[in-house]
């Protein structure tokens, strides 16, 4: 057990090393994995703004799409109506036109009765139009 007391002037200063270096190593650890954490965490946080920033993104292009398809469906309802109303419109027209002409084919054949001669020809304007029936 001598000789290890007499080792201690060396020994000493030896583990004293070890315990520092040991000491230095456990400090460098704690710091890399500090490090590291951060680093991690800051990546998380970076991708976190990331994705928020992309699903906003995507929810005001929604939006905007809603928007815009409420707005195409408002205007294709308004010329919906518009049609509708313009298709009545000429229905209307058709069934005058369509009275009329058969009131100037009787009134045609009145004339013919009466006066007993050709009836005069109709207005080139509307000489289609009453030349189909005059025959009646």
């Amino acid at each position: 057990m001598e000789w290890l007391t007499s080792l201690a002037p060396v020994l000493s200063p030896l583990f004293g090393m070890t315990g520092v270096l040991g000491g230095a190593w456990m400090v460098y650890r704690g710091n890399k994995r500090k490090t590291d954490t951060d680093a991690q965490t800051a990546e998380a946080s970076t991708f976190v703004a990331s994705v928020q920033t992309v699903t906003e993104g995507f929810t005001q292009l929604l939006e905007q799409s809603r928007a815009t398809n409420a707005q195409t469906l408002e205007r294709v309802a308004t010329l919906e109506n518009r049609v509708e109303r313009l298709e009545e419109e000429q229905r209307q027209w058709r069934r005058w036109k369509a009275a009329a002409v058969e009131y100037i084919h009787q009134l045609r054949a009145l004339v013919a009765k009466l006066y007993e001669r050709p009836v005069p020809d109709p207005p080139r304007e509307i000489a289609e139009d009453v030349s189909d029936g005059s025959a009646h």
